[in-house]
């Protein structure tokens, strides 16, 4: 490693050191630097021949990448529904199938002045109460987990934008912490199934947030009865692509409006809404 290099040098030598071991390593170059400059795609082009002097960082950054730990960790930076959000280990990095969880509350809730009580059940990030409270401004969004790690990451994105008036955290499981009357509960809780083996690089996320129990939809299913029983209006949740049939079969005999199910962009089933 050089003390100084220009930029398209720079790209070219992380290229060669994450190429063994990263699929996309010219691309994830790129966005490294483009990361660490503070920089967007158009600089990076139009500067190839500009000096960095200071890398030591950057190779840091490089190495643990090597070691399949997410980008997004160690960048503490994800984007999310054309946004960037803080994010680190206490919590799940977001996907892009989760927008279309927030597609289907718009979708439900046209009159985005509607004065609502909003309930998330595994806040994580905070990226679904956040794009909630910012498109639903008159509502009230009550946000849960059960990890103090992950509420501590949520609250850092709630303080950027501006929105601790509006967004409440609490710690405790499921529906425990909750007493207001809920118009609409939402959540990406976990799903899968204990015992599958996942990617290397899920080894870095919150398990707890990941396994959903022996068969993976136990938790889907308590928050079900829990819609069900405080007959709250609207439930939005994200679920696994193989779950749809039993997700049916559990509610079949129950006392309910309709169910819809959406799926994800490599049309897998990905998600349904529940109306009461």
């Amino acid at each position: 490693m050089r003390s100084r290099y220009i930029v398209k040098e720079l790209i070219q030598e992380i290229t060669q050191i994450l190429k063994p071991h990263i699929p996309r390593a010219s691309r994830e170059a790129q966005l490294f630097l483009m990361k660490y400059l503070g920089v967007d795609e158009l600089w990076l082009i139009t500067h190839q021949n500009s000096e960095v002097q200071e890398t030591r960082q950057l190779f840091e950054w490089v190495k643990r990448r090597v070691h399949n730990e997410p980008f997004e960790y160690i960048t503490q930076s994800v984007s999310f529904y054309s946004e960037e959000f803080y994010i680190d280990e206490g919590a799940l990095i977001p996907r892009p199938e989760t927008e279309l969880l927030i597609d289907e509350v718009l979708k439900n809730v046209e009159d985005n002045n509607s004065v609502l009580t909003f309930v998330e059940v595994g806040v994580g990030s905070g990226i679904i109460s956040i794009m909630l409270a910012k498109y639903f401004k008159n509502s009230k969004i009550i946000a849960v987990d059960i990890s103090e790690k992950a509420l501590h990451v949520a609250q850092k994105n709630i303080k950027k934008f501006g929105l601790d008036e509006q967004i409440e955290l609490r710690l405790g499981s499921l529906l425990d912490p909750v007493d207001e009357k809920i118009d609409y509960l939402v959540s990406n809780p976990p799903y899968i199934e204990e015992g599958v083996s996942l990617e290397s690089n899920l080894s870095y996320e919150p398990q707890n947030a990941l396994f959903g129990g022996s068969v993976g939809d136990e938790i889907i299913k308590k928050l079900l009865d829990e819609v069900l029983k405080q007959k709250i209006k609207f439930f939005s949740c994200e679920m696994g692509y193989d779950q749809q049939d039993k997700i049916r079969t559990y509610i079949q005999e129950k006392d309910f409006k309709s169910i819809e199910f959406y799926k994800d962009y490599s049309a897998f089933d990905r998600g349904f809404t529940l109306k009461i």
